[in-house]
């Protein structure tokens, strides 16, 4: 029997409100525009990436609307000890995580024959060690609590791969994988663990150093909506993977990509 859902009830599903979120890579175009999102919807957030500078400025911003719950840490989020050292910074100010946000990550234009190893293990690093040292730490307190959702950041080029993005390509794919191993082992843990795959969001370092006009032509031929997409269209998945209305969801990967990946000739 279906039981009808009151407003409140609907409103309820939603609700963000006395959560805590953490963001790693939070001063990032994507992972900033998160940040705001899940601060307007009532959580308290931690703001962590290496470019202090850059997070600093978001929990100003935030603070002049009256955002007081926010802090913010300093990580390099390819070592294990930042990660611990800023989980026990959290605690102490907001008690518990319930969200996390793994958004760290840099990419290369290198073609495959130019890119040098450090460059390729750079980019590894910095996008799946760091989604998997936040997983291991943050993802060990959920356990223990038996609550909250974990959101990694997959991407279009995670499978199959864009070309000019190799390293960054395979690292994406390995979050996917890793979301949907972490999506079946904590099932029964109370702690879900799924991805978004954005499509082309580009930066201007992007616009830069990838998109040459002939190379947008084909994004946007290839893409059914015939744009890029704007950081404030990936709150509202954001927003329902982070709240209860996503309860039965884990080991999953959400599309947002104006239909590129629904594409083929």
């Amino acid at each position: 029997m279906i039981k009808l859902m009151n407003k409140q009830k609907i409103n309820n599903l939603f609700q963000l409100n006395n959560k805590t979120a953490v963001i790693i890579g939070a001063g990032g175009h994507l992972c900033s525009e998160m940040a705001r999102g899940l601060a307007y919807n009532g959580c308290s957030v931690a703001l962590l990436d290496i470019r202090i500078h850059k997070i600093e400025k978001i929990q100003r911003e935030l603070k002049s609307n009256g955002y007081n719950k926010v802090i913010c840490q300093k990580i390099n989020a390819e070592k294990k000890q930042d990660h611990i050292k800023a989980l026990t910074k959290i605690i102490k100010r907001f008690n518990k995580v319930d969200i996390l946000i793994n958004g760290a990550g840099i990419n290369s234009p290198k073609s495959f024959f130019d890119i040098e190893l450090n460059e390729w293990n750079s980019v590894i690093s910095s996008q799946l060690t760091a989604t998997f040292l936040g997983c291991q730490i943050f993802g060990k307190h959920m356990v223990k609590n038996q609550k909250g959702s974990i959101i990694n950041i997959s991407s279009a080029s995670a499978g199959p791969p864009l070309s000019k993005a190799f390293a960054y390509s395979a690292s994406k794919a390995g979050i996917k994988n890793l979301t949907q191993n972490l999506g079946r082992e904590w099932g029964k843990e109370g702690v879900r663990v799924n991805a978004i795959r954005p499509g082309f969001f580009p930066t201007e370092w992007n616009k830069k150093n990838f998109i040459t006009p002939k190379r947008k032509k084909s994004i946007l031929n290839h893409t059914p909506m015939s744009r890029y997409g704007n950081p404030n269209e990936l709150i509202g998945a954001i927003l329902w993977l982070a709240s209860d209305s996503s309860s039965f969801v884990t080991g999953t990967e959400i599309a947002i990509d104006g239909g590129f990946s629904s594409m083929t000739i």
